[in-house]
């Protein structure tokens, strides 16, 4: 690595990048080795107080240090409205740049934006700065509509494990997806297409532990962009403050860049090797779940996206009609496996659905829906079948208000991971789920991981030491750490899907599910379900290869597409049915030739895996 100064500048030249600091404003211009600009990175940065927005009013020059490893870091030192001393530092090493900021003071942590921030410069220029814009575009490692993996850099990204089905809230179906953006210098021509040219890597290393925020967020506003963490006021700091690195590397692809980020956790023990525990033979077996079977037997099933107002759903669904979740019943799912038995589709494993239960956060079955659900589960296992339960992260209901996350006027909005009542509950919850003592299930398939407390106004359990819980994404691997604790001492084998491909949850679950499709592009246009499950599922693999992956298979949009995706299937993982007697957006019949098909798909997946040893 070489470092020369001159007037107002200092060049550092590694073998991956070129990188020229200036004072005024502070940046770093960073380029290829040939010189050409991928950005020129802001070094101001914004670390919010809930009582107060952190404006820089002071800015030293840069200073270039050496490090002990060889390589030099950027410190940049500054004055703040909000800290005793805040500092900028970026580490530069031959194959990567890494950032953080440090703040010394005392205060709840806010929003903290890095690459950018708020400040008032010598020059009296004032307000918000971000970093530049000298890419073309931005990959997403989580799926999102309008379905976009490669969207133009001008456009947002949010990463993190708050989300739903309403607008502009659509980016957790993985939740926590790999914390990881790249940066390419070409534009994508499709909602799935991958350019080829040069990329660059935005990644967090930290482990489950320090991820104490909701969400990462890529802000992009008139050619400029920098990224926000947003801690929401359950991060107290008393003493010193630093961010969780930001690591800033050239890359060859997206994929290439999500396996160099696990790598990187993994040698740095930040995430695990592998999965916690061998898979199970009965794991690999072809999956039937009920709710698109469900829901195709509602009146008010889900509907494609509507653009005229005699679309929309009923506002209030009339009483006494059935919707997709009254329809998990045992009467419902004897008739539909019937219905699969007879067309020759036997699945291995069977996944009850949305609502078994009777209250979702107690996991005690519904009597009227499931009369003996023991004993149900007992005749499946002599038919040399296994059953999972369909598990709703976070849900309250039912659970005393004591050990929920609570809102300022003590309503439970979310069950408590930080709280030892909840965690115990929790898991003498699971033993009932999966004991042999209980209703011997075999495991569970998490969902709703998307639906994590957010709010500087909820109230939590405080650690230990006073201060918060664990919050944001931290919260989500503590909750399912105790979920899978218990599941693996009740029954070694159960197995445990959830929807979270960050590389430090690989520890807290078994199987990783592609969860729900979308539908279209930014332009209207419907995107083939094959495609976007692909783009899922190379995700998947370069974030956690030594995990299964659950296909799943909800919804399709009509019979032509889920066709398409059954012969598809049996390449990306564990083959997923969801769908036996119709289908539930397009309200096509299955025939016998569709069920075939099923059938013949299934049967070659099983003499794949029977042939490669059950690997």
């Amino acid at each position: 690595m070489r470092v020369d100064e001159r007037p107002g500048a200092t060049t550092i030249t590694a073998d991956a990048y070129v990188l020229e600091v200036r004072a005024n404003p502070p940046r770093a211009v960073l380029a290829d080795p040939d010189g050409l600009i991928w950005t020129h990175l802001s070094l101001l940065a914004s670390v919010a107080r809930t009582d107060d927005a952190d404006e820089t009013y002071s800015v030293a020059p840069p200073r270039v240090d050496a490090t002990d490893d060889d390589g030099v870091v950027v410190v940049v030192e500054q004055t703040s409205t909000a800290w005793e001393h805040k500092e900028v530092r970026l580490a530069c090493r031959e194959g990567a740049l890494e950032l953080t900021v440090t703040v010394r003071g005392h205060g709840r942590l806010g929003d903290v934006t890095v690459l950018g921030g708020r400040a008032v410069l010598p020059n009296g220029a004032a307000g918000t700065f971000r970093s530049a814009i000298e890419f073309a575009s931005v990959y997403s490692p989580t799926p999102s509509e309008p379905v976009q993996v490669v969207r133009p850099a001008h456009s947002a990204v949010v990463l993190g494990v708050v989300g739903d089905a309403l607008p502009g809230r659509l980016h957790a179906v993985f939740s926590p997806p790999p914390l990881c953006l790249v940066l390419g210098r070409a534009a994508a021509t499709g909602p799935t297409q991958v350019p080829a040219g040069d990329w660059l890597r935005l990644a967090v290393r930290a482990g489950a532990a320090e991820l104490r925020f909701t969400e990462l967020t890529y802000e992009s506003v008139d050619g400029g962009f920098s990224l926000r963490l947003d801690y929401d006021g359950h991060t107290r700091v008393d003493g010193e403050f630093t961010t969780p690195p930001l690591v800033i590397a050239p890359a060859a692809d997206p994929l290439q860049a999500l396996a160099d980020h696990r790598r990187e956790l993994v040698d740095a023990g930040l995430a695990p090797a592998g999965p916690a525990h061998p898979a199970a033979a009965w794991w690999r077996e072809p999956i039937f779940c009920g709710w698109g079977a469900q829901c195709a037997r509602a009146p008010f099933g889900p509907a494609s996206h509507p653009y005229r107002l005699a679309d929309l759903a009923p506002a209030v669904v009339p009483p006494g009609v059935a919707i997709g979740p009254d329809l998990a019943r045992q009467d419902v799912y004897d008739e539909l496996l019937a219905h699969l038995d007879g067309a020759g589709v036997r699945p291995g494993t069977i996944v009850l659905d949305d609502r078994w239960q009777a209250r979702y956060g107690l996991g005690e079955p519904d009597p009227e829906r499931w009369p003996d659900l023991r004993a149900w589960i007992a005749d499946r296992h002599r038919d040399g079948q296994r059953v999972l339960l369909w598990w709703k992260a976070w849900d309250p209901d039912g659970v005393p208000a004591a050990e929920c996350v609570r809102d300022p006027g003590g309503r439970p909005v979310a069950v408590d991971p930080g709280n030892p009542a909840y965690r115990e509950r929790l898991a003498a919850i699971v033993r009932f789920l999966v004991s042999a003592e209980g209703l011997d299930a075999d495991g569970v398939k998490v969902d709703f991981t998307q639906r994590a407390p957010a709010g500087r106004a909820l109230v939590a359990a405080p650690a230990d030491d006073g201060g918060p819980g664990p919050w944001g994404i931290a919260a989500l691997h503590v909750l399912l750490a105790t979920l899978y604790d218990a599941l693996k001492a009740a029954k070694p084998d159960a197995l445990m899907i959830t929807h979270t491909p960050h590389p430090a949850f690989g520890d807290v679950c078994d199987m990783v599910r592609l969860n729900d499709v979308l539908e279209r592009d930014p332009t209207a246009a419907l995107v083939p379900v094959a495609d976007q499950l692909c783009f899922r599922h190379d995700v998947v693999r370069a974030t956690m290869p030594g995990h299964l992956v659950d296909t799943d298979q909800w919804p399709m949009p009509d019979r032509a597409q889920w066709r398409a995706y059954v012969e598809a299937q049996a390449d990306l993982g564990v083959p997923a049915l969801y769908y036996a007697e119709r289908m539930d957006r397009s309200g096509e019949e299955l025939g016998p030739e569709d069920l075939a098909l099923v059938a013949r798909t299934w049967e070659r997946y099983r003499a794949r895996v029977a042939g490669a040893g059950g690997r």
